[in-house]
Formats: structure tokens, C-alpha cells, sequence
């Protein structure tokens, strides 16, 4: 089992420190996002968790601080599905930090039923793209104070699935939970693609990432035949520590090792499908996205 698994799952490690550097994660309280946070903490970055849940986002940085010797980490409160509270936590971001060298946009939910963010967008468009794109907007000024830095979009497979529906962004003629979240990892490839072009020539970098199939909480939401396919075989899992290893690669890489606005996977460039290399799509997106925000972000 460990000999196949070996070769499915390949180790990747690096000794790149980042002490001085401020990161910030958004839903790093449990899986992947916890993990990577753990990790950066460990090569001496202040690493922030972006949570929704501040008692879990609090046990989450006990937990860190107790395994990390001298981690600096602190949680702080984020909800992706709610405009205000995007406002909010950037407002805070502003008067308690001076630098913000990695913006890791992890958060996510998946395949879930039917629901609406607090601003009315089918909730994993809501919040696995359009609250990813305001949160990046509203740090950008930050970002590029702070340049070289990078912005970390994690997307999936799922995007390969994916088409945009533009005519029904928030699947309100016609929901199905897989399609919804296939659209909206698209749209976080798309958005990485787009943000990247625009923002070079300010110092700050743009990637997409695929962690891979990783046993996680996201996955609550499959039905009772693919929970059981998936225990079957779930020592082909990652482990959300082994999905963080790309996010991580994307982090410590130095730049001219890297291709802004690209894809990685298993801490290598990769392909993404051919939507995700649309550049008018890309551009729609944006201008659509900006459009219900109500921002104007050029």
C-alpha cells in the first residue's frame, strides 16, 4: 500500500525561511489551510488565518503556536460569503499590519446544496470566487507596498469541468452543486490569469493551485456512494499536509523559477483545460465580477 502510494503521492520538501515576511490565509483553521499556515509559521513568517469561525480560527493558532516553536500566528475574523465582513477584516488588516507579502486565497466550499451568500450570489461562486476577488482588491494597495509579493488562488481539477454561465452566474434558473463548484474553480484559474497580467508591472505575482484529491473536511457534502467510494480508497488520499505542498512551492519558489498567472500542481507548472486559457472569458469575468461588487478595479 505505501509502496503504490509512494508513487502516486510524491514527497516534496524545501528549507527556504521567511523570516520578515506576513502571510495570510484564508480558511486556515482546519485542512489544507491550517496546514499550510502551520507551515509557513514553522519557516518564521507572521502568518494570519482568515476565519469564519473565530473560536475554531483561535484553536486553530493555539494549535499551531503549541506544535511551532515560536510561531507568530493570530486568527482573525473573515466571512467570504459577506461583503461587510470582507470590508472589515481588510480594515483590519490596514491598522495592524505593515507588510502583507503572501495572500493565500484558500477558503472554499464545495458541492454543497443550494444556498445564497448575504449578498445573494449562489454561494460557492460567492465565496470561492467572488470573495476571493474583493478580498484581493481591497489588499492590493498592501500588496504592493510590500512587493515581491504573490497572490495564491487554489483551484481544482474540478475546473476542467468547468464553463462559466454567464447568464446564470448564481445558478438561480437551474443549480446542480457540481457544476456550480466546477464553474467556480474555472473562474479561480481565469481570475489568476487575469489578475497576473494586470498586476506585474507592480511587483506582485499571481498562481493558481490544484492540491490534489485531499481527504478534508470539503468533501462533507458528497452524497453516501461517493463518501464510500472515497473511504475505499482513501489511502490514495492526501493528507491535508501533503495538499498544502504546492501552495507551499508557490510561496518559497524563487520567481524566476516561476510563471505568473500559471498553474501548478504536485510543485510543478501544469496545463490547465482549455477554458482556463481563455483570455476573453478571462477578461469577461473580471469585468463582470467588478460589475457586482460594484468596484472599479483597472
Amino acid at each position: 500500500m505505501q509502496a503504490i502510494r509512494s508513487l502516486i503521492i510524491p514527497k516534496w520538501s524545501s528549507d527556504v525561511q521567511l523570516e520578515g515576511k506576513t502571510a495570510i490565509v484564508t480558511g486556515a483553521n482546519v485542512g489544507i489551510g491550517k496546514e499550510t499556515a502551520k507551515d509557513l509559521a514553522g519557516r518564521g513568517a507572521r502568518v494570519i488565518l482568515a476565519c469564519r469561525d473565530m473560536a475554531k480560527g483561535e484553536q486553530a493558532a493555539r494549535d499551531i503556536m503549541r506544535e511551532v516553536e515560536g510561531a507568530k500566528v493570530v486568527a482573525r475574523q473573515l466571512d467570504l460569503a459577506d461583503t461587510k465582513s470582507i470590508c472589515q477584516f481588510a480594515e483590519n488588516i490596514y491598522s495592524n499590519e505593515k507588510t502583507l507579502h503572501y495572500l493565500i486565497n484558500n477558503a472554499g466550499v464545495a458541492m454543497c446544496p443550494y444556498s445564497t451568500t448575504a449578498d445573494g450570489y449562489e454561494m460557492q461562486f460567492g465565496v470561492n470566487h467572488l470573495g476571493h476577488f474583493f478580498l484581493t482588491f481591497l489588499l492590493l494597495d498592501l500588496l504592493k507596498h510590500s512587493a515581491p509579493s504573490r497572490v495564491i488562488n487554489l483551484s481544482s481539477l474540478a475546473h476542467t469541468m468547468g464553463k462559466i454561465q454567464f447568464d446564470d452566474l448564481s445558478s438561480e434558473k437551474n443549480y446542480h452543486p457540481v457544476r456550480a463548484y466546477a464553474q467556480s474553480k474555472l473562474a479561480n484559474v481565469l481570475f489568476t490569469r487575469e489578475l497576473a497580467r494586470r498586476i506585474e508591472a507592480l511587483g506582485v505575482t499571481a498562481y493558481s493551485v490544484d492540491p490534489g484529491t485531499v481527504d478534508t473536511e470539503i468533501s462533507r457534502h458528497l452524497g453516501r456512494p461517493l463518501v464510500s467510494i472515497s473511504k475505499t480508497f482513501a489511502f490514495l488520499l492526501k493528507t491535508p499536509a501533503e495538499g498544502a505542498y504546492t501552495t507551499i512551492y508557490c510561496v518559497v519558489t524563487p520567481e524566476p523559477q516561476m510563471a505568473t498567472g500559471g498553474y501548478y500542481k504536485d510543485c510543478a507548472s501544469a496545463k490547465t483545460a482549455r477554458a482556463g486559457q481563455d483570455d476573453g472569458t478571462a477578461l469577461k469575468l473580471w469585468a463582470v465580477s467588478c460589475q457586482l461588487l460594484g468596484i472599479r478595479w483597472r
